[in-house]
């Protein structure tokens, strides 16, 4: 795996301070309801983690898939069902996450709005989708991708 992160010296990096509501939401492709903040990344001069917000609405959530790297996760306000490999946990606000790399994992909201913070280290991913979700953003039909 290629390291794509540029070098920046110490004497390059700047303290980033902004509101939240300045950031553009992002649809998430895969899945359904879901948008995506980048709050602090690589343009902000952190040269090793993304921190991300995640927004789902009602009926969102994230189908069966697995990523290249490691999520750190912290609950802000709803609830979800969230699958992490075989164990299936219901999760809401003031909770932590964390989903190795690899591991299948999928969101489903009981109570939204469903936010929560993700933080990823700046690494070439892949999401792969394990498994579809049903035409309105339900619950996984069960068939692979």
């Amino acid at each position: 795996m290629e390291d794509s992160r540029k070098e920046i010296s110490a004497s390059d990096r700047c303290p980033s301070v902004k509101r939240v509501e300045s950031i553009a939401r992002q649809p998430v492709a895969a899945g359904s309801r879901t948008e995506m903040q980048v709050l602090l990344g690589p343009d902000d001069g952190a040269p090793n983690f993304n921190l991300r917000r995640f927004i789902m609405g009602e009926g969102g959530g994230m189908p069966l898939h697995r990523n290249q790297v490691e999520h750190e996760q912290y609950v802000l306000c709803g609830r979800a069902r969230v699958g992490i490999g075989d164990e299936v946990h219901e999760v809401a606000a003031d909770q932590v996450l964390y989903i190795p790399a690899g591991v299948p994992h999928h969101y489903e909201v009981l109570e939204a709005p469903f936010e929560f913070l993700c933080i990823v280290p700046q690494a070439v991913d892949r999401i792969e989708i394990l498994e579809k979700r049903d035409e309105n953003g339900g619950k996984p039909t069960g068939r692979p991708d």
